[in-house]
């Protein structure tokens, strides 16, 4: 390569990588994989260092992504810096030889620490109260997101002991996977896009304005560094720190281990490749620090990493496969998702033939066709996804894929709603939605039917005994015991088990109808405050919107739902099966508070927020989590925040703990 191919190859790079960042930064929807960025970067590097090509601009010298303009941006004092990456064992016994060949003795240790996936997070307390959380954004400043840091249930708000003036808090914010699957099958059902995997959940989530959505999705935490500025920091170690982030009552991972030397730090490597697989979150890899904090001033840094700390990245689960077909999936809602269908690739241990597509606007950005060769991975050792398209040179290319205008399966005309990513299918009627709405109407949080899974629903609905709720519950031991694999003890503990569903409260019941947007909590809410199904049917959107969890979104929905014929029907008959409609009234020691919506914040004298919480609902109260004008009362601590803020501007009445008990004497 010449120094002229050289330069025009540097710009490609910086302007590819430069685009990658910014994805997966700003807009948490990665271009590439972590070990194709980490590839190209390294080019890059070698690049500029062999032609002289190094500029302050360059993506080698940038930590992340630029602080959005979204936020207020922030200050780090002490800079962000990511970490080197390494995918090599020699490379990790190079880098101890340089640590050693820095400090020029061996009188130093390691700890070594499980590497999430995650998005780095910055937290500061004043006096043992959280002040600030920010991003990592660009390493030297990032976004003021503190706000949505408070959503976080992992982390105290207030820090209790003997602490300092001062200190921070560095961790990982993180969804675990089976949470963050049952949120992309919601957004799924709903019309949303989904996620690609669960890290850019959590960025896309944290980079949201709205909190009270931040703090429904299912985000949690790990702490890792500890910055005090106090004469003992110096003399701590890693293991130190960790112990006491500990005792201060954040999450710490278990699977950290000092290390005499880096021969500790392989073994413990090959082990936890073994135990990520069994983890309920994500790891990319191993995090391998020198334990001795006095020692890190002397190793020092670079402009973009610490030298006394290197990242072992675990190799993906990947292979590579041939789509053989695009299918077309349909949910319960109507809900048409793209499935590739892969010539058989092994991952993980088991063979993948089957990988989602997501929807329409995926399959065409990536431009995915049948035929192509693909790189299949296995996002959070669960889900198989098709990563990227290995061009061919010699191979011709088939058609951009196109969404057909019938349904694949009833061949009714598929519609595509405003604001949505998803095409649905308009026949209610249409086989795969009714097996997926009774098999939704069966689930643990709804009617919780034991034994009436996949294999028996597909055989129900395949011979036209049951394609509707209420067919379930004329179902006998005699029509059951002809399907396959079905004997007649079995036949008589689910007709048992159908039998006692009936006894499920109205909550319950109104989930198992599968309205759009009405989940566990939305069910729940709207039970408590119309008591009957008479009184939901008959309500109008106005009123649907006077619940606290609803909005206007969820109450058109259920407003279209109960304004269906055929649904006011269908509820019609369940209940003349004896399903229970009405909201069971529960004795209460008195209703003194009844129809009087409460918030609380700051810390009581005598009781934590839960108990005052249970004493609310016993008199007939309700517990908002944030300041309206349906607010009648905010029940203030010490160390209120902006709740009590909030409640002054709306003049809205604040009591304390004593004058809240004199209420309910």
């Amino acid at each position: 390569m010449n120094p002229s191919q050289a330069e025009q190859r540097v710009s490609e790079l910086r302007d590819r990588l430069n685009k990658a960042n910014d994805a997966y930064y700003q807009d948490a929807a990665p271009l590439m994989s972590d070990r194709e960025f980490d590839r190209l970067l390294e080019e890059l590097r070698h690049l500029e260092d062999s032609y002289g090509l190094q500029n302050p601009d360059s993506p080698t010298l940038r930590v992340g992504g630029k602080p959005t303009k979204i936020f207020p941006t922030v200050q780090h004092p002490v800079p962000m810096l990511s970490l080197s990456n390494t995918y090599s064992r020699e490379e990790l016994d190079e880098f101890d030889q340089r640590v050693k060949n820095l400090l020029g003795h061996d009188n130093y240790s390691y700890l070594a620490e499980l590497k999430y996936d995650g998005m780095a997070i910055r937290l500061i307390y004043e006096d043992g109260q959280l002040t600030l959380g920010a991003t990592r954004g660009d390493g030297s400043q990032g976004d003021d997101i503190t706000t949505n840091i408070r959503t976080i249930r992992d982390i105290p708000l207030t820090l209790k002991g003997n602490l300092p003036e001062s200190l921070e808090v560095r961790g990982e914010a993180y969804m675990e996977l089976t949470a963050f699957a049952k949120m992309n099958s919601s957004r799924e059902e709903q019309g949303d896009a989904t996620f690609a995997n669960p890290r850019n959940a959590t960025a896309g989530t944290l980079k949201m304005q709205n909190p009270g959505i931040v703090a429904r999705r299912p985000i949690r935490m790990f702490a890792y560094d500890l910055l005090i500025d106090d004469n003992n920091n110096r003399k701590r170690t890693q293991k130190e720190k960790l112990d006491l982030l500990d005792e201060l009552g954040f999450p710490v991972c278990e699977h950290r281990a000092w290390c005499a030397g880096i021969a500790e730090v392989h073994d413990m490597i090959k082990s936890w490749e073994e135990i990520r697989k069994t983890l309920p979150y994500e790891t990319d890899g191993v995090v391998v620090k020198v334990n001795e904090e006095r020692f890190r001033e002397i190793l020092g840094q670079t402009a973009k990493a610490p030298r006394w700390a290197i990242a072992y990245k675990f190799e993906a689960e990947q292979g590579v496969s041939r789509i053989q077909d695009i299918t077309l999936q349909v949910g319960r809602l109507g809900t048409i998702t793209p499935v590739a269908e892969l010539e058989p690739v092994l991952l993980g241990g088991t063979t993948v033939k089957r990988a989602t597509l997501h929807n329409e606007e995926e399959i065409q950005r990536r431009d995915i066709r049948i035929g192509d060769q693909v790189t299949v991975e296995k996002a959070g050792e669960i889900i198989p996804q098709v990563v990227n398209v290995i061009l061919q040179d010699d191979r011709k290319r088939g058609a951009p894929f196109r969404m057909p205008e019938y349904c694949p399966s009833c061949s009714a005309t598929l519609v595509k709603l405003p604001g949505e990513v998803a095409w649905r299918c308009t026949n209610n009627q249409c086989p795969p939605q009714v097996r997926s709405r009774l098999e939704h109407f069966a689930s643990r949080d709804a009617m919780d039917i034991d034994g009436l899974g996949t294999a028996v629903i597909d055989q129900l609905v395949s011979t036209g005994l049951a394609t509707t709720f209420s067919d379930l519950y004329r179902l006998s031991v005699n029509d059951l015991v002809p399907l396959e694999r079905m004997a007649e003890k079995s036949a008589e503990n689910l007709i048992q088990a159908i039998d006692r569903s009936k006894k499920k409260p109205f909550e319950k019941v109104l989930y198992a109808l599968g309205i759009r947007f009405v989940g566990v909590t939305v069910a729940r809410d709207l039970a408590e405050a119309f008591h009957t199904l008479e009184a939901l049917m008959e309500s109008s959107e106005e009123e649907l919107c006077d619940v606290d969890s609803i909005g206007p979104r969820i109450a058109r929905s259920v407003r279209s739902f109960f304004d269906h014929p055929a649904n006011r029907e269908m509820v019609k008959e369940l209940a003349a099966k004896g399903l229970q409609f009405t909201t069971l009234t529960k004795k209460r020691p008195s209703d003194a508070l009844s129809g009087k919506t409460f918030v609380l914040t700051g810390t009581l004298p005598t009781m934590s927020r839960n108990e005052a919480k249970e004493l609310i609902e016993k008199h007939g109260g309700k517990v908002a989590t944030s300041v309206s004008k349906k607010t009648v009362f905010v029940l203030a601590g010490d160390e209120a925040g902006g709740k009590l803020d909030k409640a002054q501007k709306l003049g809205v009445e604040t009591i304390d703990e004593k004058t809240f008990l004199e209420m309910i004497k």
